[in-house]
This record gives C-alpha cells, structure tokens and sequence, in this order.
C-alpha cells in the first residue's frame, strides 16, 4: 500500500491529528486563571463557564459524536482488503474477550473531593446492590487526606483503588520538565497505594510521555473529547498498548458532563453508547464522581445505569470487570500465539484455557466475526 496502516491507526489512538493550535499551552493563562479560582467556585457556577468554553462542541465533525469507531472501521476493511488479496474467505484470531464474552464494560469513580471520599463507602453498597465492582481514582495530594485505613476499606470490599493524578491542579501536563518531576511522585504514590491503574486530572494527557509512567495501565484517554476541556479522542473503543502501559479509553461520557453540560438526568445517551461500543464487542468505560451522585436525582440515574449494566451481563454476554482484571487478561492475550497442529488450529500462552479462537470473514467491504468456522478445514 502507499501508506502505512500502523501509522494511520497509531496517530489516531495517541490524538496526532489535532491542530497544533489545538494544544494544552496555547491555553495555559486561562487554566491557571481558572485553576486557581477553582476551589472558590461551586458547581453552579464552574458549569456555566464550561458550556460558555464548551458551545461550539456540536459543529465539530470528528471524532464521530456520541462513539467513534473510526480505528475499528479501518482494521476491518483492511482485513477484508488482505483476505480478498490472499483468495481467502476467512481467517482465525484469538477473541477480544475471555469466556467468550460478547463485550467488556468498567465501572470507575474518581474521587475530587472530602465530601466524594466520605461518600465512598455508600457508593460501594450501591454498587454491590447490582453485583457490579468499581475502580476508585484517588488524588494523593492536596484535595483530602487519604489515609491507609480508607484504601484498605475499598480493597477490602472486592474494589480496586488507583491514582488520580498527583494533585488535580492541571498543570500535570504543563511542561515535561514538570510532568517528569509529578510523574515520579506519582509512581511513588502507585507504589504506596498498591495501584496498578492511573487516570489524568481532567483527562488532560500526552500519550508521548507515558513512558515515565511505572502503571500497567492508563485510563485518561477519551474515545471522542467534545466536551472536554482537552479536546480530540483516540477514535477506538479498544483497549491498546502505549509503549508498554496498556490504554483503557474512556469511551462513555462523564456523568459531570450528563449531568451539569448537557442538563440531562437520564440514561438515555448511556445506553446509545453501550449499544454502539457493545456492537463493536468494545470496551464500555465509564467515569461516576462519587462527588456529582451524592443528590438524589443523580444517584437514582446512577441506579438506572447500573440496573441497564446487570441486564446488559445477563442477556447480552457484557463482561462487567475491574480495570486491573481488563488490563490483566489484555496483556495475557497480547501473548498468546495461534499455531496450527494436526490441521486444527490451538491457542498457546498463559490464560489460554479463558481463551477461544474466532474467525473474521469476509463481508461485502467489510468483515463478521462469529466462533464458528465458515470452511472446512
């Protein structure tokens, strides 16, 4: 071909299409003004000046708006391009999923403030109430005291507990300098925590200086960033490696964004993502503040959500996991190996007994996926 596909799929995930204007530095004056104002202004007024930032978001053309699967599109098309080259109708792969799940979904709670983190033990019941574990992104520094005690009551319960940026003031991005002095704190703080995960303050990020990072994986990428203050999106509904820190995409809308930018408190556009990502056999990851569900009305869509989850796991094969249990079978099946033996086809590796063989085949333009062999072997 006269472009290289790898290229094309990698400048999508790691954001390499956004303006150059577009960056975190010509911004710089205004989120320090904001940033520091931040702590004085309640949530009232923090929204306004959001959608006044945020009003243009409907005019924007890519990434696709409410789920781009821009990535997945051209991994099935070029698929389809090299079987027809080949003059074959099909071919094996190891599935996305282990147990062969349908699709994959996450539950994740970062926790901003004092009132977010007392309100975790509640949470936890909540979620418990629908058999569905969570993730709690934990801010070290500054925002609240996080004692030993309070992260051992999360992991206690079957949660998991991860970093949240270092201090949540914005600036983790502002400078490498600076991001490389932050990021060997925050590894320290992994370290302390027993945190394999870690999400960005505001999703802000630089794929290109992930290899500071000492995590298994990263949760700060979004799959389209309409209504983030960083705007751009890595285009897939996959998870995929960075150097060697595995990328679990934010690819549901954040229930502040629901909520205070939208003005909606329902699980309408929720379940359109589910729908969307499931179809892919995606993975579902989703941001919940224990700090924005504390309200009533906010909780019982909080509720609704978990409730549509449960059916999701029970009538479509949907994979409710941990984010570490995610990132672990990931990398397990970056490793495993499809080899021929006695004319049938055998997965090799480590967690290969969790592990079923699949076939893409071809489909006008495109290709389907099913378990089932559509030739004889």
């Amino acid at each position: 071909m006269p472009f290289d596909p790898h290229e094309i799929v990698e400048n999508l995930r790691r954001e390499r299409y956004v303006a150059s204007g577009e960056p975190l530095a010509r911004a710089q004056p205004i989120r320090e003004i904001y940033y520091l104002l931040r702590p004085f202004l309640p949530v009232a007024a923090r929204k306004h000046l959001q959608r006044l930032r945020l009003r243009n978001w409907r005019k924007l053309r890519f990434p696709e708006w409410p789920v781009d699967r821009t990535v997945e599109h051209i991994h099935r098309r070029l698929l389809n391009l090299a079987l027809r080259a080949l003059v074959r109708r099909e071919t094996p792969f190891i599935w996305f999923w282990p147990d062969r799940m349908q699709s994959c979904a996450v539950m994740t709670h970062d926790v901003e403030t004092s009132a977010g983190r007392d309100f975790c033990q509640a949470l936890m019941d909540v979620n418990d109430a629908f058999g569905i574990k969570s993730s709690f992104q934990v801010v070290p520094e500054e925002r609240y005291s996080v004692s030993r005690a309070f992260l051992d009551s999360i992991r206690a319960r079957g949660f998991e507990v991860n970093v949240h940026d270092l201090n949540h003031d914005g600036h983790l991005f502002s400078s490498h300098v600076e991001f490389k002095r932050r990021a060997a704190q925050i590894n320290q703080y992994g370290r302390e925590f027993g945190a394999k995960g870690f999400r960005s303050g505001v999703l802000y990020r630089n794929p290109d200086w992930y290899d500071a990072f000492e995590f298994c994986y990263d949760m700060s990428i979004p799959n389209v960033a309409h209504l983030d203050p960083q705007r751009g999106g890595c285009c897939t509904v996959m998870p995929f490696f960075i150097g060697e820190i595995l990328e679990l995409p934010v690819t549901a809308t954040q229930d502040y964004t629901l909520f205070h930018i939208l003005r909606e408190y329902s699980i309408d556009l929720w379940k359109t993502q589910v729908d969307m990502i499931t179809g892919e056999h995606g993975l579902v990851n989703f941001i919940v503040h224990p700090d924005y569900v504390m309200e009533r009305r906010a909780l019982d869509v909080y509720k609704s959500l978990l409730g549509h989850l449960s059916q999701q796991r029970a009538e479509r094969q949907v994979w409710i996991a941990l984010p570490g249990q995610v990132a672990e079978w990931w990398k397990l099946r970056n490793q495993m190996r499809l080899v021929r033996r006695n004319g049938h086809w055998q997965i090799e590796g480590e967690g290969r007994e969790r592990a079923q063989i699949a076939y893409a085949t071809v489909s006008g333009d495109t290709v389907t996926y099913s378990f089932s062999s559509a030739t004889t072997s």
